[in-house]
Parts: structure tokens; C-alpha cells; sequence
């Protein structure tokens, strides 16, 4: 069985340990040559960015997120270890790990490092799919020939690299699709390799649970079990009909991934399918200035990522989440796209005045979805509202002047608040 040593990248018959350095980190398998499709996922990237910039933070457990009120963006090892997991309520996470180093999210070094770590992803291959700042698809079919040795080869360099060059760590999941080789990142992490071949995708599958697949979420996974479906090996008895009868086009992916079948690209430019922006409070407000202020200031900063993007959303999107945790999420289909401030915030606005007065909130968020080119923006115009395109001409005029003279030549009144 074809096996490599993950440490000096010697390539061996299989065995417990290499044969060259001696060292157990090894991966073997019978499709270890022939497969192509990965996906990496740093480990704890935050936290591991932060370590190595603090070495004294090495062994201890390390929180990334907002103070008291916020949430945890990630945790490292050690404090994962105590239970302490993304998008946990900070409250909770030291309370499960009180003696954690909790420090605010540093996006500009997260994304200096990202970048980095593209360049060395660039120099493989261009089929790259970047999900996150610490994760990418990367399909390096056809090019054992250009780096003289197969991609299973080419990926442990990689990680390998980004240690040695950069103090992070990263896991490999290599299988013949997307589907799998995101699920087989995750099996060994942190600073894993694990594979996935075409010859036992059933087998692998067939008992594991349906919410190792992506994008099913607690929703999607309740009504599955509503239906008798926990598992691949309950997925495998229904009908391709009967499923997509029954969850539309979720039901028919849901088919063909119950048997290991993806064809999907690794896409380099994956085309952009929502922007949004939140905040999660500090502290829990009902104050109807201070919420519509945020709201304004939200939906600015969607609309300028929208003008940027050259981009318009035809569904305005409201998002909340109330002192007791509960997540609501509404939409509203607009009569043609639009990436103008001043409706997407009229828009989300009258979204928000439809929950009633049952905060306080501790998260606010607005963005826009369903997007097109900007050319097919705010073309109708809006009949029940005669002074939209006034406002619009106004919003125009903002733009051009902000562009000229610094975001802070004009500030709205609401934004103030």
C-alpha cells in the first residue's frame, strides 16, 4: 500500500513508521497517489496566528471573540478541549474555561497571513477555491508532472511550508470530490491528512451521520429526522423522487450525496451569493435610536460592498438574535435588485418593525442576497414612493463626493446614532 511520511515527505510501502526518519506521522492508502481533489483547513487559525505572534501564549487556552456580551470567532486546542467551541455566547465559554485569554479579533494580521498562505496555493496549482480566509478546495489534477511527484506529495509540502514559514498549522482531506475531501479535513485535525478513496466512499458513508454534510444545518437536520433520516444508510432507502418531492432541490443533492456522488468544480472565482454585515451588542439593547443606528450603518456598509462588487441583491435580509439566544431571520423579495443604502435600510427596517417590541436584542445584521449585476439595479424605481429616486440621485452624489474627499465628508444624522 503506497504510504508517505508527512514529516520528511519520504514515500514508502506502508508501515507504522518511515522507514527514512523513523517518525509515525504517516499516511497510507491504496488511492493515496491517484486522488487529486483537497481541501485545507487551518487549525484554530486565529488563535494560531496569535500564538506565534505571542509564543507566551503557547500552552495556554486562547478565545478569540467579543468581551462578556460577544461570542467566541474561534478557540484554540487547549480550550476546545474544555468544550469551549465557535460562535459559543463568551458567557459560556468562561464559564467551561475561566482561566482562557480572551483577545479581540486582529482581521487585518488574519487576512496578511491568508494571503500568504494563497501565494504558496498559487504555486501548485490556479484551480483554488477559497471558502474562508483559512480554508480552500484545490484540484490538482494533471500536475504530478509539473512538481515531479503526485498531489498527495505536493499537499504535505504545503502544510509543511506554512508551519515552517508562517507558525500555522494546517489539515489535509484528500478524496475524488469536494463533498468528501471536506469531510475528510476534519476527521484528524488538528495537523491532519486523512483520505477518502472512490473504493470505499460507500462503506465510509453508509453509518455516518447526516450532519456531517455541509451546509445542513439544525433546521434542515430536524426535518430530516421528522422524516426517519439520521443517517447516509436512512438517506440510501428513499426515491430520488420521494426526496426531492419532499425537500426540493435540497432532497435531489441529498440523493446524490448520499452515494459519495459530487460533481461540482473547484471554482476559482466562486461567484459571491450574499453580502451582509452584523454586530453582536456588548450588552443587550432594546433602545430604538441606538438599533436603528446600527441598522444604518449596516446596511451602508452592505451597500458600499455592493457598489464595490459592482453587485445588487433582489432580497433584502434582516437578521436577529434576542437575550435568549433565538435567531430570526426574515426576507423580503424586492420588484427589481437594488444596491442603494437608502432601501436596503427601508427595506430591513420595516422587517425589523414587523417582530414588534419583543427585544432586547443582542445581535443585528442586514444584508442583501439573490445578487446580479449592478447594470440590472434599481431600474423600476418604486411607485409607492415618489421621492426614491431624489434620494437615490442624493445617495449618488454622497458616493462620488465620499470618493473624493474621504469617507467622512458626508455623515447621515441616523448614523450618529
Amino acid at each position: 500500500m503506497p504510504a508517505l511520511c508527512r514529516d520528511c515527505l519520504a514515500e514508502f510501502d506502508a508501515g507504522t513508521r518511515c522507514p527514512s526518519c523513523g517518525r509515525p506521522r504517516i499516511v497510507s492508502h491504496d488511492e493515496l497517489w491517484s486522488l487529486s481533489i483537497a481541501h485545507m483547513d487551518c487549525d484554530a487559525f486565529y488563535a494560531s496566528v496569535e500564538k506565534r505572534e505571542n509564543p507566551a501564549l503557547a500552552d495556554k487556552p486562547v478565545i478569540i471573540g467579543g468581551g462578556k456580551r460577544g461570542v467566541v470567532s474561534t478557540a484554540c486546542y487547549v480550550a476546545r478541549i474544555r468544550g469551549v467551541r465557535s460562535a459559543m455566547p463568551m458567557f459560556k465559554a468562561l464559564q467551561l474555561c475561566p482561566d482562557a485569554v480572551v483577545l479581540k479579533p486582529r482581521m487585518s494580521l488574519y487576512a496578511e497571513v491568508s494571503r500568504k498562505i494563497r501565494g504558496f496555493m498559487e504555486e501548485l496549482t490556479p484551480a483554488i477555491e477559497p471558502l474562508s480566509l483559512d480554508e480552500a478546495f484545490l484540484d490538482l489534477t494533471g500536475t504530478a508532472r509539473l512538481h515531479g511527484a503526485p498531489p498527495a506529495v505536493v499537499l504535505a509540502r504545503l502544510v509543511k511550508r506554512m508551519k515552517a514559514e508562517l507558525g500555522v498549522t494546517g489539515s489535509i482531506g484528500l478524496s475524488h470530490n469536494k463533498f468528501l475531501a471536506k469531510i475528510a479535513s476534519d476527521l484528524d485535525k488538528p495537523h491532519g491528512f486523512s483520505v477518502i478513496g472512490a473504493a470505499e466512499t460507500q462503506a465510509f458513508l453508509r453509518p455516518k451521520p447526516v450532519r456531517m454534510i455541509w451546509g445542513v444545518g439544525q433546521a434542515t437536520q430536524d426535518a430530516l429526522e421528522r422524516s426517519g433520516i439520521r443517517s447516509f444508510e436512512d438517506l440510501l432507502r428513499w426515491e430520488r423522487e420521494d426526496l426531492t418531492a419532499r425537500f426540493g432541490s435540497m432532497g435531489d443533492r441529498l440523493w446524490h450525496l448520499a452515494r459519495g456522488e459530487d460533481h461540482r468544480r473547484v471554482t476559482r472565482d466562486a461567484p459571491v451569493k450574499s453580502i451582509s454585515n452584523e454586530t453582536t451588542f456588548h450588552e443587550d439593547t432594546a433602545d430604538p435610536d441606538l438599533l436603528d443606528g446600527h441598522l444604518w450603518r449596516m446596511c451602508e456598509k452592505v451597500a458600499d460592498r455592493a457598489k464595490a462588487k459592482g453587485l445588487a441583491g433582489r432580497v433584502v435580509v434582516l437578521k436577529v438574535k434576542r437575550a435568549d439566544f433565538q435567531l430570526i431571520t426574515r426576507r423580503h423579495a424586492l420588484g427589481d435588485a437594488t444596491q442603494m443604502a437608502d432601501r436596503i435600510y427601508r427595506e430591513a427596517r420595516a422587517l425589523f418593525d414587523q417582530l414588534g417590541p419583543r427585544g432586547p436584542y443582542r445581535l443585528l445584521g442586514a444584508g442583501i442576497s439573490q445578487l446580479v449585476p449592478a447594470e440590472q439595479a434599481d431600474r423600476l424605481g418604486d411607485l409607492l414612493d415618489p421621492q426614491a429616486a431624489r434620494r437615490a440621485g442624493a445617495e449618488r452624489a454622497t458616493d462620488a463626493i465620499r470618493a473624493k474627499f474621504g469617507e467622512d465628508a458626508i455623515v447621515k444624522g441616523r448614523a450618529l446614532r
